[in-house]
């Protein structure tokens, strides 16, 4: 069983620094289905008013699906687990201006009373903290491409291997090195699996990546059996599902690739590492794609979301019997 999701509210242990919502506090403590959602997709990801809609929309398929949406972030210091209409909006106002918050940062932004947007390690902590074990994202960080060099390789990675959360995500963000990212989870023992008919795991924007999860999950009731066999064994480690984007949704995948090249070498011209690379290259190849990449990236979030409420539901179900 998942013991934090029985943890009542007023027992966190920085409760008095978190926000939730009263309708997932009722959910948590029934055993019920909620779904954890980042708030870098909106801050970082998407221009205003696109990311609030985006938002709003992934919410209301969570919803459509029998699950509760949680969307994480920091607003004036404090941890809001739950947005509603009005501080989504905020959020969304607020844009690349809430800081991209990862673990090394939630302390200092927290403490300085500072608004941020949680990736997806940051996500995954607060998420385990209020006791929700299924998180709906994009996708996940991974390895820059060139990390042999720059040793850059997302704290997602780290996260996924100490933080017992299930993360729902369309692949690595296909910014970056697919094979290397691989092999970092395999070490850090990290569960992945495909959901779906193959066992290749997706790209991100496109449904191949040419490369194999270890794994293939086909319905959604067998990835909560997975879930919780992950919590009876305290693995204490994270696990990944691949939801490949539905082909009708999908963008050209050489017109990606050759967006992606040109917008790394644009991130290299100008000196753009760290925190600041994924928000950059994502923009640029939006821009080069002629916003290609944008669409696809907002439908496969939402199959996401759709995937993700299922799997919490089942959870559930598996919880209360």
């Amino acid at each position: 069983m998942f013991r934090l999701a029985r943890r009542c509210f007023s027992s966190l242990p920085s409760a008095r620094q978190f926000t939730i919502t009263p309708e997932i506090q009722k959910a948590l403590a029934a055993n019920g289905p909620v779904v954890a959602l980042e708030s870098t997709i909106i801050s970082h990801g998407m221009p205003y008013p696109q990311n609030v809609e985006t938002a709003r929309a992934v919410q209301d398929i969570v919803r459509d699906n029998g699950a509760i949406p949680a969307t994480i972030a920091i607003l004036k210091g404090r941890v809001h687990i739950g947005l509603d209409d009005d501080t989504l909006e905020t959020l969304g106002k607020l844009g690349a201006e809430a800081q991209k918050t990862s673990r090394r940062d939630l302390a200092s932004v927290v403490a300085q009373g500072k608004s941020g947007a949680t990736t997806v390690a940051s996500t995954m902590i607060l998420a385990r903290a209020a006791g929700i074990p299924v998180f709906v994202t994009g996708g996940i960080g991974g390895v820059h491409r060139g990390a042999e060099r720059s040793m850059d390789i997302s704290a997602d990675l780290m996260e996924l291997g100490r933080t017992p959360v299930a993360v729902v995500c369309a692949g690595v963000k296909s910014i970056l090195d697919i094979e290397k990212t691989l092999e970092v989870l395999e070490t850090q023992g990290v569960s992945v699996h495909t959901m779906g008919e193959s066992q290749q795991f997706p790209a991100f924007y496109t449904p191949y990546s040419g490369f194999n999860s270890p794994g293939r999950i086909a319905t959604e009731k067998e990835a909560a059996n997975v879930i919780l066999a992950n919590h009876n064994l305290e693995l204490n480690s994270g696990m990944v599902f691949a939801v490949p984007i539905p082909k009708d949704d999908a963008a050209d995948a050489q017109g990606i690739q050759d967006a992606i090249q040109s917008a790394i070498a644009e991130a290299r011209a100008q000196s753009v590492h760290g925190k600041d690379e994924t928000p950059f290259l994502l923009k640029r190849i939006t821009e080069l794609t002629k916003g290609q990449s944008l669409a696809a990236n907002i439908a496969l979030v939402k199959n996401n979301a759709q995937v993700g409420a299922r799997i919490a539901v089942e959870l559930s179900k598996l919880k209360s019997a």
